[in-house]
């Protein structure tokens, strides 16, 4: 079997090389993962895609699955839960 090619950027980190041969680069057309993406996006701004990727379970949790209809419905008690979540990066 042909070994795969591959960039160089994931390293020899396996959560960076299932993003890179799964994820990246891959076009996406469901709206909770199209979702997902802009939070992560969002929160990886100054900071290393690594950094996201490796909270991105703290993050699914703390934004209920993606769910977009129940996170438009979020309150103070909400905002202040996602402010002390130690899942995810306040910033």
């Amino acid at each position: 079997m042909a070994k795969k090619i591959r960039c160089t950027w994931p390293g020899d980190d396996p959560r960076m090389i299932a993003y890179h041969d799964e994820v990246w680069g891959v076009p996406e057309h469901d709206d909770r993962k199209l979702f997902a993406k802009l939070v992560l996006d969002g929160a990886q701004a100054g900071l290393s895609w690594r950094t996201i990727l490796h909270r991105t379970e703290g993050y699914r949790k703390a934004f209920d699955d993606w769910n977009v209809e129940k996170i438009a419905r979020y309150g103070p008690k909400d905002v202040e839960r996602l402010l002390n979540d130690p899942g995810i990066i306040r910033n």
